[in-house]
C-alpha cells in the first residue's frame, strides 16, 4: 500500500511539475530571457525528488570550450542526474524522440538524436554536435553507446567521437576538450548497494521504460554519484581510437572508485 503511495504522489508531483515547466521552457527558448538551462535544472531535480534520488557531485564540469562529455550509461536517470547540476546539452540515440515524458524532455533541451546504424545520415549528426559545440554548448556523449548494469564500463565506442574531429575539420575549433565523467548508483535507502544489487538502477538494452520507472519509484532513495575527470584536448592529428580508449579508462577508474567508498547519504 505504501508503495502503491508513492507511486501515486510520485506521478502528481511530475505531471503538475510538468504543466508548469513546459511553458517556461517554451519561452525561454523561444526569447531567450534566461538561460535555456535554469527551467531544465529544476525540472531535472524535480524529477530526481519523486524518484527519491539524490546526487553526490565530486569535481567540476569544465569551463574550456568547446567541451565534449564522455560519459558511462547506466540508465534514462543519468540525464536527470547530469542536467540537474550543469549546463550541458545531451546527444541521445533516436527511438528517445518518441517516448512518453523522456522524448518531450528531450526536446525541449534541445537534444541531438542520433541514429548509430544509418551511416549515411552520421556525417550530418556529427556536423550538428561540432557546430553546437563551436557555439559554446557542453554536449554529452554516452560513449559506450549502450547501457551497462552498474558494476562495469563497456568499452567506448570510437566512432562517437567523430564530432570531435568533425569540428576541427571544418574549422569550427583548432581542439575540442574531451571530459571523461563517470555515473555510479551506489547506495538504497543509505545501504551501500552490492554487486547483485546495482542493476536495480540500471536500464538495459530493450527493456520497456514503465516498468523500469515503477520500480525505481517504488523503491526510492537511491544514491547517484557523479565524478567529474580533467579535460583532454583533442587536436588535429589526435587518434579517436586512443582517445576512446584513454577516456573509457578514466571513467572505469572514477567508477569504481565511487562503488568501492561511496559516500553516505546526506
Amino acid at each position: 500500500m505504501i508503495r502503491k503511495l508513492r507511486i501515486f504522489m510520485a506521478f502528481g508531483l511530475v505531471a503538475a511539475g510538468t504543466l508548469v515547466m513546459v511553458p517556461l521552457q517554451l519561452l525561454s527558448m523561444k526569447t531567450g530571457l534566461w538561460p535555456e538551462t535554469v527551467v531544465l535544472k529544476i525540472w531535472h531535480s524535480m524529477i530526481l525528488k519523486a524518484l527519491g534520488m539524490r546526487v553526490h557531485v565530486k569535481g567540476a564540469l569544465s569551463k574550456q570550450r568547446p567541451l565534449l562529455i564522455a560519459a558511462n550509461h547506466i540508465s534514462w536517470t543519468d540525464i536527470m542526474v547530469l542536467g540537474s547540476f550543469v549546463d550541458v546539452k545531451f546527444i541521445a540515440r533516436a527511438d528517445m524522440e518518441g517516448w512518453p515524458m523522456i522524448g518531450m524532455l528531450s526536446k525541449l533541451q534541445r537534444t541531438v538524436f542520433i541514429e548509430r546504424e544509418r551511416r549515411r545520415s552520421s556525417g550530418n549528426q556529427a556536423s550538428e554536435i561540432a557546430r553546437r559545440m563551436a557555439k559554446g554548448d557542453a554536449m554529452v556523449l554516452f560513449a559506450e553507446g549502450s547501457t551497462g548494469d552498474g558494476n562495469l564500463v563497456l568499452p567506448f565506442k570510437s566512432t562517437l567521437f567523430g564530432a570531435a574531429s568533425m569540428a576541427i575539420s571544418e574549422g569550427a575549433a583548432d581542439q575540442v576538450f574531451i571530459q571523461p565523467v563517470a555515473i555510479a548508483y551506489t547506495r538504497v535507502h543509505g545501504v551501500p548497494m552490492g554487486r547483485r544489487h546495482r542493476p536495480m538502477a540500471s536500464w538495459i538494452g530493450d527493456q520497456d521504460l514503465m516498468p523500469h520507472l515503477k520500480v525505481l519509484l517504488a523503491e526510492g532513495a537511491v544514491d547517484a554519484e557523479v565524478h567529474l575527470g580533467e579535460p583532454v584536448p583533442f587536436a588535429k592529428g589526435s587518434s579517436r581510437k586512443e582517445t576512446a580508449r584513454l577516456m573509457e579508462a578514466k571513467v572505469r577508474e572514477m567508477m569504481q572508485a565511487a562503488l568501492a567508498d561511496p559516500r553516505p547519504s546526506r
